[in-house]
């Protein structure tokens, strides 16, 4: 399982994933787009500083060509009990998040959503640890590059503001 499944995307644009409503989105979308794709939950010790400095990096490079995609996920302590339409009204009214806030799925087990078995795939623990692929807790974050490659992945632990050198660098600004 974890790094070795197969995954025959290419491309996180070779994704269609749902919005908090249930609804289709095209993730060809973001094309030439950096994404920092992240899994979020309301009720983790992380919440507050992940979701202030992910609004933080959104607002200030989202005229430069990047996208945060929030996906809850409920696996980790059932720190997202809600539904998906509830994860997007918290993020959207506590934290002012302007970024999309998909459906609740899965990051791990059988029920895995696809596009977390191809950004599991194309990087697996890298610093996260002995646990192989598998995602360990909230806000585990992706950063993909314009052509929708995974450049990095980054453990929970990890903040957003911490990773902006690179976001830059991806986006051609370093």
């Amino acid at each position: 399982m974890g790094a070795s499944e197969s995954v025959p995307q290419q491309s996180i644009h070779d994704f269609i994933v749902q919005d908090s409503r249930g609804k289709d989105v095209d993730l060809r979308l973001y094309k030439g787009k950096v994404l920092l794709v992240v899994n979020v939950a309301s009720k983790c010790g992380f919440t507050d500083s992940n979701y202030t400095q992910l609004t933080e990096l959104y607002n200030k490079y989202k005229n430069k060509g990047f996208e945060v995609l929030a996906f809850p996920c409920n696996q980790f302590l059932y720190q997202e009990p809600g539904t998906s339409v509830e994860a997007q009204e918290f993020a959207c009214t506590r934290y002012k998040a302007e970024y999309p806030i998909f459906q609740k799925i899965h990051v791990n087990g059988p029920d895995t959503a696809p596009i977390y078995k191809f950004l599991k795939a194309s990087k697996g623990a890298g610093a996260c640890g002995f646990l192989g692929s598998r995602i360990k807790w909230n806000f585990t974050k992706f950063l993909v590059d314009k052509e929708g490659k995974v450049l990095r992945r980054y453990g929970m632990t990890t903040g957003p503001l911490s990773i902006e050198a690179d976001i830059k660098k991806a986006l051609g600004e370093a």
